[in-house]
């Protein structure tokens, strides 16, 4: 074996470092980039030299670049192809400030990263945060670091929702007079059902059960693609069919050539980012609907119909298929307003009571 000779860091740029050396056959070997000529160094006597001696070889420190990119390749096994574009891009933020500091380094850094964090951008930066702190959690996991410096940076607020926005029957009549024949119905429909655009656009007349009075969620879209859902996702479940939306079905203009209730021109998946530009914010633009006015409001609708009408939050998060903490995060206004009709409800039933109670006196 020759004999083992010292690395040699070099320059590449402003906190770029690269590493030279000899390997066991005396082949000279390149490795960069490091954030620093300390940091190639270490990388030489911790991983090179061992190799070079025949020991095995420690773990190779990574970066936070590299790890983002080995977590995402790990964590595509389980999840959507759209689940991992959004990480990605969430995570960029994170690798354009800290992707060429090793993770012991990083680990060392709360204060930078606190500092990181405050400066985002005000409703995305929760999700960006988040996604950092899911890559690090990892980490931890895999024993790449011992503690997940971003949580000691400190607490990630959720951004206040959104303002709650419910259309009236008016404008959602006014909505449909001016949408093409074939979606005339959508907004009833989507308003007295709380499907999600991307459940609506994979529903297929098989789907509903008019003798029943319920529709099936089984499928959803994802980047662009009708994807089953899991038996036991909380997505997959029966939503009932009011006589709104039966007859909002039963406008629908019949179609052979797809199985799809609302389907593209040519019978395919409907492009949701498409139809909103072409169909849907034209339409807006026309019937005078104050806006904002989304499509998402449609779902935001059924909400605020069901709370007024008494519907319980366990119930309407059974329905929409959601948890009970997000329907008490963006309606808790509307949970707050039910007070009196809450007390209402318990008054009627006090007055049954007694009036049943009378009753079964009055026959002994």
């Amino acid at each position: 074996m020759p004999a083992i000779q010292t690395g040699q860091a070099y320059r590449l740029g402003p906190n770029r470092w690269g590493l030279r050396y000899y390997n066991a056959e005396g082949k000279r070997k390149r490795k960069s980039p490091f954030p620093s000529k300390s940091a190639a160094l270490q990388y030489y006597r911790e991983v090179v030299e061992p190799e070079l001696r025949g020991e095995p070889a420690a773990a190779p420190e990574l970066t936070l670049a590299e790890l983002v990119e080995l977590y995402l390749d790990r964590h595509a096994a389980a999840v959507r192809p759209r689940t991992i574009a959004t990480l990605r891009d969430r995570l960029r933020h994170a690798v354009a400030a800290f992707g060429d500091a090793p993770l012991s380094d990083l680990e060392r850094m709360p204060h930078e990263i606190a500092g990181w964090q405050a400066n985002l951008p005000p409703r995305a930066g929760h999700g960006i945060a988040q996604a950092f702190r899911q890559v690090l959690d990892a980490a931890v996991r895999w024993e790449r670091m011992d503690r997940n410096p971003a949580k000691v940076a400190g607490r990630n607020p959720k951004p206040p929702p959104r303002t709650i926005r419910a259309f009236g029957r008016t404008e959602l009549d006014a909505i449909a007079s001016e949408l093409p024949p074939a979606f005339r119905s959508l907004p009833a429909f989507a308003a007295a059902t709380g499907l999600r655009p991307e459940e609506w656009q994979a529903l297929g007349r098989g789907d509903i059960d008019r003798a029943s009075g319920v529709l099936t969620i089984r499928r959803t879209v994802s980047s662009g693609e009708v994807v089953e859902l899991a038996k036991t996702a909380r997505s997959r479940r029966q939503v009932p069919l009011s006589s709104r939306a039966g007859d909002a079905l039963d406008a629908i203009p019949p179609r052979l050539d797809t199985p799809l209730v609302f389907s593209a021109k040519r019978g395919g998946v409907l492009n949701i980012d498409n139809w909103r530009r072409r169909v849907w914010s034209p339409a807006i633009e026309a019937s005078g609907v104050r806006r904002p006015a989304r499509i998402y409001d449609l779902r935001s609708t059924f909400a605020s119909d069901a709370l007024a009408a008494g519907v319980s939050a366990f119930e309407l998060a059974r329905v929409m298929g959601t948890s009970i903490e997000m329907v008490e995060r963006h309606y808790g206004t509307l949970l707050d307003g039910a007070g009196a009709g809450i007390a209402g409800r318990l008054d009627a039933l006090d007055a049954q009571r007694e009036r049943d109670e009378e009753a079964r006196s009055g026959d002994r």
